[in-house]
């Protein structure tokens, strides 16, 4: 019954009046879930609050993390925004004040880049900075009325609707999935019932309308068969083949860090057969050669943090990126690194493999949460026997479970890292049995107290508050480097994500995608100006201080031997480009920067008798370089095409592909 009566006003277009009286709370409210990581993490509701004007109320929680906000539109009678406000929290909790407010010459817009006002035509859509879903349903109801199936957005930028799919759910219901381009890196997918939204997933953030709540997973799945349809296609596309190519002319990057200048490469299928003068040897007649004079040939780097999905993968392929250690995901993670080996879909090779175990509580990481410590030990062998190397605690560990747990994991061949459980030092965790530590915060805490919630947002804002007091002459810090030389710990700094946090002001273009952002689609380049950790007053000095502090750090780290990797557990490959610029800035040469981010990582991972050098006989993962990166590192983001696996793959179409910019 429930179904002929939507149907019926779908057909007489009463989609509105008819969807709230069958999912409201009795106060005309519609009502979705949101569920993140799949957990029910919050609540998304609209109602109307008068004729084309409605109220939205949006919240969901990630350990000590996530939005809320309260939202009002008013739309004209093309469905265009006419008034908005946005006032809440957004997901670092920062304080959000967003208005929009227009007429039919000027429109005035206040939000984390000031105020200000333009000429306005009626016939944009504001795109809100900081707010609820709402603005995704206005898009997805002027899209499909538009005869050109495409919106211009104010105050810049572009949606496309590029495939409107029918579908039918297992309860009868008649959907629309829609695929909007032109907002993020990521097509955007939006589920329509007539003109009303009842769903939105992306990743592990999923809104559902409450009635639909228990199709929610037909819904991902469905979802998931298109996404992966289209990036097939993609690779197909992209994907360049070759039997034999010929670099010419080029300066190699050796393991030594220095430049073997004017050589011919030689490459048979994923193999290289012979690196020798230029000229010197004659290139097949049928060989694809290419002009490499003035330019670098590298090793394909390694991102030694990553958390690796579908969509993703072409960045890293983009941006220089061959192999990648993945640093906790989903345990289905080997089908994804077969699809990326076998060119279905475009990624690096996922040359490690780290298994993520949690302790339970309100800021478990709700990946792989345990309950007790049988239960820990039972998820190691799980991960070993699915051929993971490593595990990684998280900050809901209980304390009392890490020596068991690091013993388990020792017994069975496998490493022992993460982020240091709530509670505990760095120090403590290291005699316990950690092998590798992940982001320099953590080091800072280890100077702070073992009082520290870490599991909260404490673990960011007491480094940046007090980690510029660190004395790197104390006996305190040096006992600390010499236990980490003692036991040969590793580091993975991913200082580029703190440059983020602690540099950062909002409205401000961020310093760590200072030379990128404008290659961006619009969603993306508005996140480089949220502005990391609310910071006023003295701490701005106090962040910026405490941040150089950390390169200090990692600078002295490398002087005294303790072995680093460059990662980003971010964007892929801009956020490693800036990674290695840091590690410049604070003080590594640039030869020794890229040895880390090839040879050294090779060795680290493993896989060094096969790639992380250029060298006859080794696998002809490669990357050519428009510049010398040893004199300028910041040429590491002048990627012209990566070979990976006996296929070429040319960057500026992988980021057209995506809506980015290439560099030239």
């Amino acid at each position: 019954m429930k179904y002929s009566i939507i149907a019926f006003c779908i057909a007489i277009g009463l989609t509105t009046a008819c969807t709230q009286s069958n999912t409201s709370d009795g106060a005309g409210k519609t009502i979705y879930d949101v569920v993140f990581r799949e957990n029910l993490a919050g609540t998304y509701e609209k109602w109307k609050t008068a004729d084309n004007s409605y109220g939205y109320y949006y919240t969901f929680t990630d350990r000590g993390r996530g939005p809320e906000y309260k939202e009002e539109i008013s739309l004209n009678g093309q469905n265009f925004i006419t008034s908005q406000t946005v006032n809440g929290v957004n997901y670092l909790k920062v304080s959000i004040d967003e208005s929009f407010l227009s007429d039919n010459a000027t429109a005035t817009s206040k939000n984390l880049m000031g105020t200000s006002t333009s000429d306005f035509d009626g016939g944009q859509l504001y795109f809100r900075y900081d707010g609820s879903p709402a603005v995704y349903e206005v898009l997805a109801q002027l899209l499909l009325k538009a005869e050109t199936g495409k919106v211009a957005l104010y105050p810049e930028g572009e949606a496309e609707l590029t495939k409107k799919i029918p579908l039918q759910l297992s309860n009868g219901e008649s959907v629309e999935l829609l695929v909007i381009n032109g907002l993020d890196l990521d097509p955007t997918y939006v589920w329509m019932m007539g003109d009303q939204m009842v769903g939105k997933i992306a990743g592990n953030l999923h809104i559902v309308r409450k009635d639909l709540s228990d199709l929610r997973l037909e819904m991902k799945k469905l979802q998931g068969e298109i996404e992966d349809e289209s990036l097939i296609e993609v690779a197909k596309n992209l994907t360049h083949s070759f039997d034999e190519a010929v670099i010419q002319n080029v300066n190699v990057f050796t393991k030594k860090g220095a430049l073997l200048e004017n050589q011919d490469v030689f490459v048979e299928g994923k193999t290289i057969k012979a690196i020798v003068a230029a000229g010197k040897k004659a290139a097949d007649k049928d060989a694809t050669l290419i002009d490499g004079a003035g330019k670098t040939l590298m090793p394909g780097m390694f991102d030694m943090h990553t958390h690796n999905d579908k969509f993703r993968g072409l960045l890293y392929l983009a941006g220089g990126v061959t192999s990648v250690r993945d640093m906790a995901n989903n345990k289905q993670l080997k089908s994804l690194a077969a699809q990326f080996d076998d060119n279905e879909i475009l990624g690096p090779h996922i040359v490690a493999y780290c298994g993520i175990i949690d302790g339970s509580g309100p800021y478990a990481n709700q990946r792989n949460v345990v309950e007790t410590l049988e239960e820990g030990l039972a998820e190691i062998q799980d991960y070993k026997n699915l051929g993971y190397q490593q595990i990684k605690l998280y900050s809901s560990i209980r304390p009392e479970w890490v020596t068991p747990l690091t013993e388990k994991a020792h017994e069975l061949g496998m490493r022992v890292s993460g982020h240091i459980p709530a509670y505990m030092t760095a120090t403590q965790a290291i005699n316990q049995g950690y092998n590798e530590i992940q982001h320099v915060n953590m080091l800072f805490l280890n100077f702070l107290s073992d009082t520290i919630d870490t599991r909260t947002p404490l673990r960011f804002t007491m480094p940046a508050q007090h980690g510029a007091d660190l004395d790197l002459s104390s006996r305190e810090y040096l006992d600390f480097v010499n236990l980490l030389l003692e036991k040969d710990i590793l580091v993975d700094p991913t200082a580029a994500i703190f440059e983020n946090m602690l540099m950062a002001q909002s409205g401000e273009l961020s310093p760590t995608y200072q030379t990128v952002a404008n290659r961006f689609p619009i969603i993306d380049q508005r996140s480089f100006y949220t502005g990391g950790l609310s910071k006023e007053g003295e701490q701005v000095a106090r962040y910026k201080a405490s941040f150089e502090k950390m390169l200090a750090v990692i600078f002295d780290l490398f002087q005294k031997g303790v072995p680093i990797v460059p990662g980003t557990d971010g964007l892929p490959g801009f956020l490693y480009h800036r990674e290695l610029e840091l590690y410049v800035k604070s003080g590594i040469p640039a030869a020794e920067v890229l040895k880390l981010a090839t040879i050294k990582s090779a060795e680290i991972t493993g896989v060094s008798e096969s790639v992380g050098s250029i060298e006859v006989g080794k696998q002809a993962d490669l990357i050519l370089i428009d510049g010398n990166p040893l004199a300028d590192i910041s040429d590491v983001r002048k990627v012209e095409w990566t070979m990976k696996g006996g296929s070429l793959y040319y960057a500026q179409e992988l980021y057209n592909s995506v809506g980015v910019k290439h560099f030239k």
